[in-house]
């Protein structure tokens, strides 16, 4: 493994308390359930403010091109206090995997995205992998219209802009479609608040982005899946340490919760697995941006393991809780819902594990 720094700067510390703060301010639990029962897809003010007054949109956009010009470290600090409020807001699919697919060339498009005035989603399934064939569903007329059909595809609701891959011959092409030519159905999902759409393309008209776009879709394809780690690493933190306050306060036969020995051994148990998991998905981050050849090594070892272990917290945050932990009024569910759902965003724990073990040439389990 690359020789990397893993430890937080002074500016990234700076950068999480803005978006924390912005996030306290702006994200209660109440405005993300409400998801639920609703027509929204997102906290529109909160993206806003997020994008353009605190300029995240153009988080890993270059400096020429309008943006901000930072690296993978920033955005996974970014993702980690997302993952904290398990915030309704397209940065996963729109500020960082569509922006990776756009970042070479530079157009009107990548500065419309780095400003906040458009954002985009890249029209392939929640669950594709950085480690798999790239999918291409759409094929292109002559006249550059599109047809086919995509399923599941996150953040394609609230987008302005399809990034769809088309084989072209022994090529994948990125066209880029305006969403409102395309006919997107919402999925009833797990988690409503990274809500997935199934699309269907009939005609639409497209214009080219990239004629050989199949490198840049994997990088896309490798940073969601090794920056989700982040958003997960954050996820568990809060589940962690909301459970330990409540559990410090929730008094039983006389005494605190908290104070009895089978539970202080299961939160210290929990601790180390959610430090494992931060520490995975701070080297996944800083692999990336560092791109080291070991970066997808790192996002595969992050994804194993954080995918599972934010399940893990979610549901150890809802049980601990007592009674209050199964109710709507408590937002312990809202992070269950989210950890399901991002454990099998951009691969399986079990298909990363499989292609670790091809990274690290292990024969697989009854291989002679």
């Amino acid at each position: 493994m690359s020789d990397l720094e893993l430890l937080y700067t002074d500016v990234e510390d700076d950068l999480r308390a803005s978006v924390r703060a912005l996030l306290d301010d702006r994200c209660d639990a109440a405005s993300v359930a409400a998801l639920y029962d609703g027509d929204r897809t997102i906290v529109a003010g909160l993206w806003k403010a997020l994008a353009v007054d605190l300029g995240l949109a153009g988080l890993l956009v270059p400096e020429e091109s309008g943006g901000a010009g930072a690296s993978a470290r920033e955005a996974g600090v970014v993702l980690e206090e997302l993952g904290r409020y398990a915030a309704p807001v397209p940065f996963l699919t729109s500020a960082v995997v569509a922006t990776v697919v756009l970042a070479e060339t530079g157009g009107p498009l990548l500065a419309d995205l780095a400003s906040g005035a458009k954002t985009a989603a890249l029209a392939v399934p929640l669950s594709a992998a950085p480690h798999d064939p790239v999918p291409a569903t759409a094929r292109v007329e002559p006249d550059a219209h599109l047809h086919g059909t995509v399923s599941s595809v996150a953040g394609a609701l609230e987008a302005d802009v399809l990034l769809v891959p088309v084989r072209t011959g022994d090529a994948i092409a990125v066209y880029a479609v305006p969403a409102a030519d395309v006919t997107r159905t919402p999925v009833v999902s797990l988690d409503m608040t990274r809500q997935l759409a199934d699309l269907r393309l009939d005609g639409a008209a497209a214009e080219l982005v990239l004629a050989d776009g199949e490198p840049a879709i994997r990088r896309a394809l490798l940073a969601g899946a090794g920056l989700l780690a982040s958003e997960q690493a954050g996820l568990a933190q809060w589940c962690l340490s909301t459970t330990i306050s409540y559990l410090k306060e929730r008094r039983q036969f006389g005494r605190v919760v908290g104070g009895f020995q089978a539970l202080k051994h299961r939160l210290a148990d929990l601790f180390t697995d959610v430090e494992s998991a931060s520490a995975a998905a701070r080297n996944a981050a800083a692999s990336l941006a560092a791109d080291t050849p070991d970066a997808d090594l790192a996002t595969a070892v992050a994804q194993s393991y954080n995918a599972d272990l934010a399940v893990r917290a979610a549901e150890e945050a809802v049980q601990l809780h007592g009674g209050i932990g199964m109710t709507w009024e408590h937002p312990a569910h809202l992070y269950l819902k989210r950890a399901k759902a991002d454990q099998i965003a951009f691969g399986s724990p079990g298909s990363h594990r499989a292609h670790l073990a091809e990274l690290a040439d292990l024969p697989a389990p009854g291989t002679p």
